[in-house]
C-alpha cells in the first residue's frame, strides 16, 4: 500500500485505467445516450486514456535513456505526460471532459506532491477543471460524478489508500443518481455513460495506490447494481433526434489563451456540446455543430486548427448500417491478420498465408496501430488473430473505427500463439466468412495453452512465491508451476497438461531456449501419451523460451 503517489503508481494506474476501461468499452457504449445517442462513448473514453497511458511509458522510456537503465520519471513529469498524452488523444465529448479532468489532477499533484492531502486537492481541482471546460455544465453527468468524488474525498481523513477509496466509493452512489438528475437517462433506464467511465478510472486509481497489481482484483471488479438497459443502443451508431445539431467537429489548436472566450462565444453561437480542453496554448475543441465549415473556420481565427475530425451523424449511422446488413453476394477478399512477437512466429504465420502485425513485446500495439494494420491488409473481410488477452479492448475499439469504413472484420481472441497457430492450420477462404470464423474459432478454442518464463524478481503467484531465476510454467494464464530449471518445469507442465487428454503438442521454442530442449520433452510427451503426436517450431520469441500447446 502506497503512501505517496509516485511515478510508478501513475504508470500503474493508466495500465489498470485502460484495462477497466477496455472490459467495460461495450458496457459503456450501450449506456450512451446523451448529449447524443451514438454509441461511442466508451471507445472514446478508452482511446483517450490509452493515449495517456502511452505518453507515460514514453516518460519512462525518456527517463531510462536520459539515466541510469532503472531510471524513472518525476512524479511531475509522469502526471504532465498523462495530462498531455489525454489532450493529444481526447476523442468525443466526454473524452475531453476526463482529459481536462486529468489536467486538472496533473496540475496539482506536479505543483504539490502525491500525499493523502495532494491528492484531495488534486481531485477538486480535477472536477473544478472539468467544469470549466463545458460550455453548458448539465447535472447527471461526468461533472456530477467527479464533484461527488471530490467533494466526499476531502472530507476523508487517513491516508492515501483511503481518500482514493472514498473517491471511488463516492463516485460510485452519484453515478447510480444520475438517472433522477437527467431525464433523458431515466427514460432510457440507464446511468451517465461518462460518469461510468470516471468510475472506472477512479476505481483504477484506488486499486493502484492500495497495490492491488498485478495479482489483485482489477478496477470495479464487483459491478454496479443493474440500473436498466439503453433500449436499442448495444454499441451502433444512431442519428440524433430532430432539431439536434447534424455534425461532430472536433480539433486541437494552437492559439493564445486569450483567443479562447472570444472562440468559446463563437461555437456557443453555432451550435451545443462544446468542450474546450487544454491551457498553455494547447487545446482539444469538441462542438456539435450544423455547419462544421463554420466551426473549423472559428478555430482559424483563433489559432492553428488540426487533426481536424468531423463526423456527420446521419451518414455515420448509415455506413455503420450498411456493413452490419451486408450480404453474402457482396464477397471480397478475405485476409487474416496475426499479432506476432517473433521473426519465427512470423514466418510461421506467414506461411499458413496470414498477414502479420509484428508486436514490441513491451509495448503492444494500441487500437490505432492495429486498425492500420488492417487497413494495409487491403481486404473488406478481415479475421484478426490477438495472441495476446491484454490486446483485446485495442482490437475491440480499432474494430469499431473498422466497421464504419465498411470493414468486416471478426476479432479472434486468441490468447497465446499456439491458439493462433490452431486457428490458421483450419483457415479456409473458400469458405463463408461466418463459417470460417467459428472454425478457427472452435480450433483456437480448443487448444489448451502453457508457456515457460523466468521470474525477474521475488514475487507472490498463484503456485506460491517465485525469486528471481525461477523457472515459471503458466498453463491458461496462471502460473501453475514453479522450478529451477526449463527442462524439468516443462516436463512438469506438459504432464499436467496431457493428464486431461490430447493428440497433438505444439512446442515453439524462443530465443532462449537450449539445444536439446524440444527432444527431451518430446520424448517425456510420448512416455506419457504414446499415441500423442509432437510437432516444434522455432519461434524466436524473446519473451518466453517456450511455448506449449496441446490439442
Amino acid at each position: 500500500m502506497l503512501h505517496t503517489l509516485d511515478a510508478p503508481a501513475v504508470r500503474t494506474w493508466c495500465r489498470l485505467a485502460l484495462r477497466s476501461l477496455g472490459q467495460a468499452r461495450e458496457e459503456i457504449d450501450a449506456l450512451n445516450v446523451y448529449p447524443v445517442p451514438d454509441g461511442d462513448t466508451g471507445t472514446n473514453l478508452y482511446l483517450t486514456v490509452e493515449s495517456a497511458a502511452a505518453a507515460v511509458e514514453d516518460s519512462f522510456a525518456a527517463a531510462a535513456r536520459d539515466g541510469a537503465g532503472d531510471a524513472v520519471p518525476e512524479l511531475g513529469d509522469s502526471v504532465r505526460a498523462m495530462a498531455r498524452g489525454a489532450l493529444l488523444g481526447a476523442r468525443g465529448n466526454s473524452g475531453v471532459i476526463l482529459a481536462q479532468w486529468l489536467r486538472g489532477t496533473a496540475e496539482t499533484l506536479a505543483a504539490a506532491g502525491g500525499g493523502a492531502e495532494q491528492l484531495r486537492a488534486a481531485l477538486l481541482k480535477a472536477a473544478e477543471s472539468a467544469y470549466q471546460a463545458v460550455a453548458e455544465p448539465v447535472e447527471g453527468t461526468l461533472l456530477t460524478v467527479a464533484a461527488a468524488a471530490a467533494r466526499e474525498a476531502d472530507k476523508a481523513g487517513g491516508s492515501l489508500a483511503q481518500v482514493a477509496d472514498t473517491a471511488y466509493r463516492s463516485a460510485r452512489q452519484a453515478l447510480l443518481r444520475t438517472p433522477q438528475q437527467l431525464a433523458v437517462l431515466a427514460d432510457a433506464g440507464v446511468v451517465d455513460a461518462g460518469g461510468r467511465g470516471l468510475v472506472a478510472v477512479l476505481g483504477a486509481l484506488a486499486d493502484a495506490v492500495a497495490g492491488h497489481h498485478p495479482m489483485g482484483p482489477v478496477a470495479l471488479s464487483q459491478p454496479l447494481p443493474p440500473v436498466g438497459a439503453a433500449g436499442d443502443c448495444e454499441g451502433h451508431v444512431r442519428p440524433p433526434g430532430p432539431g439536434h445539431p447534424a455534425f461532430e467537429v472536433i480539433y486541437l489548436l494552437d492559439a493564445p489563451d486569450a483567443e479562447l472566450p472570444v472562440l468559446r462565444a463563437r461555437l456557443a453561437e453555432l451550435g451545443d456540446s462544446l468542450v474546450v480542453g487544454g491551457g498553455d496554448g494547447l487545446w482539444n475543441v469538441h462542438v456539435h455543430v450544423d455547419d462544421a465549415g463554420a466551426a473549423v473556420e472559428a478555430g482559424v481565427r483563433a489559432g492553428r486548427p488540426y487533426q481536424i475530425r468531423i463526423t456527420h451523424f446521419a451518414e455515420a449511422a448509415a455506413r455503420a448500417g450498411a456493413a452490419d446488413s451486408r450480404g453474402e453476394r457482396e464477397r471480397s477478399a478475405r485476409t487474416v491478420l496475426s499479432v506476432v512477437s517473433g521473426e519465427g512466429l512470423a514466418d510461421l504465420c506467414e506461411q499458413a498465408g496470414a498477414a502479420v502485425l509484428h508486436a514490441d513485446p513491451d509495448r503492444p500495439p494500441a487500437s490505432a496501430e492495429l486498425a492500420e494494420a488492417v487497413r494495409r491488409a487491403g481486404a473488406r473481410e478481415v479475421i484478426l488473430l490477438l495472441n495476446d488477452p491484454e490486446l483485446r479492448a485495442a482490437a475491440g475499439a480499432a474494430a469499431d473505427q473498422l466497421r464504419e469504413e465498411g470493414v468486416r472484420i471478426a476479432v479472434l481472441p486468441t490468447r497465446s500463439p499456439v491458439q493462433g497457430l490452431a486457428a490458421l492450420a483450419v483457415h479456409e477462404a473458400s469458405r463463408r466468412f461466418d463459417e470460417d470464423v467459428v472454425a478457427m474459432t472452435s480450433a483456437a478454442g480448443a487448444t489448451r495453452y502453457a508457456e515457460l518464463a523466468v521470474a525477474e524478481g521475488e514475487s507472490w503467484t498463484m503456485a506460491g512465491v517465485c525469486q528471481a531465476g525461477d523457472v515459471l510454467g503458466l498453463i491458461d494464464g496462471d502460473v501453475a508451476v514453479i522450478g529451477a530449471d526449463l527442462a524439468g518445469t516443462g516436463e512438469t507442465v506438459l504432464a499436467r497438461m496431457l493428464a486431461a487428454g490430447g493428440e497433438l503438442v505444439t512446442l515453439v521454442l524462443g530465443e532462449g531456449a537450449p539445444r536439446g530442449l524440444a527432444d527431451q520433452l518430446v520424448a517425456h510427451a510420448r512416455r506419457q501419451r504414446p499415441e500423442v503426436d509432437a510437432v516444434v517450431f522455432e519461434g524466436g520469441q524473446e519473451w518466453a523460451p517456450l511455448l506449449i500447446g496441446v490439442e
